[in-house]
């Protein structure tokens, strides 16, 4: 039966029980986190919105129970109600259960805010197809990873509140080295690396070309000692195997073990 508290003023305020679970405590405030709290509300609220009241983004939620019943984000809390709130699943199949995500993307593409440029690069490094611009403003970044379907990556809570985000993280780490290790744990990218294969610059896909055709292009230095170039058809940056590289390819096995 719904619970209802009076309130001073005659009006019935009513309490709904909420547990957070694993990284979803992040969001929350110390004396919240690890344990069940109680919850008043006069108004009726779906469980979406009571979340995102919590400081909880809805993109970081994959499962939500209503007393021991999974329900979608459109439910209505009711006074009474024991609400358990989990984060999206790695290993365990709860494909019986209403999961609140789509389909996960197969081949995962990024849009990246406008305060994680480095992040961006080192994701292009690896070989992640990654949109990126320091002029992005919150609504085109979210338009754009609605329309593409891409996991948005930011550290702007109230960007990843935005109903028509249905992939997105919260980045939790500070410095873009650790926020880059996150990123490649979380969802998993190890085996899907394909480093020095995009332009750290614009994104674009790099091809091969032949020295000949860009040695005008080349410092003396760099046109005597290195013979293999790969070039991005969209911007003409040149790369080739220099100081640089021999770094990122400390920081691909640093990551996950394997080189590039």
């Amino acid at each position: 039966m719904p619970q209802h508290v009076a309130g001073g003023n005659n009006s019935a305020m009513s309490c709904a029980c909420f547990r957070f679970y694993a990284e979803l405590n992040d969001f929350l405030p110390p004396q919240r986190r690890g344990q069940t709290f109680c919850h008043q509300f006069e108004r009726q609220a779906s469980v979406k919105d009571m979340i995102e009241s919590f400081g909880v983004p809805h993109t970081e939620v994959d499962l939500v129970l209503v007393n021991g019943e999974s329900v979608d984000f459109s439910a209505r809390v009711e006074g009474g109600d024991h609400i358990s709130v989990y984060p999206v699943f790695e290993s365990f199949d709860i494909s019986p259960l209403i999961r609140l995500r789509p389909a996960p993307l197969r081949e995962p593409a990024f849009v990246v805010d406008a305060n994680l440029g480095r992040l961006a690069r080192y994701l292009r490094l690896l070989g992640f197809d990654t949109l990126y611009r320091n002029d992005y403003d919150d609504p085109t970044v979210a338009q754009i990873s609605h329309q593409e379907r891409r996991i948005l990556l930011t550290r702007d809570r109230a960007l990843l509140r935005r109903s028509i985000i249905t992939h997105g993280y919260f980045v939790r780490a500070d410095h873009p080295r650790e926020q880059l290790a996150e990123v490649v744990a979380r969802f998993d990218l190890c085996r899907l690396l394909r480093p020095f294969s995009r332009c750290t610059r614009c994104n674009g896909l790099l091809e091969r070309v032949e020295k000949r055709e860009i040695a005008s292009r080349l410092e003396p230095k760099t046109r005597r000692y290195y013979d293999d170039f790969l070039i991005c058809p969209d911007c003409g940056q040149i790369y080739w195997r220099g100081s640089h590289h021999e770094r990122a390819v400390k920081l691909v096995e640093g990551l996950c073990g394997c080189g590039g």
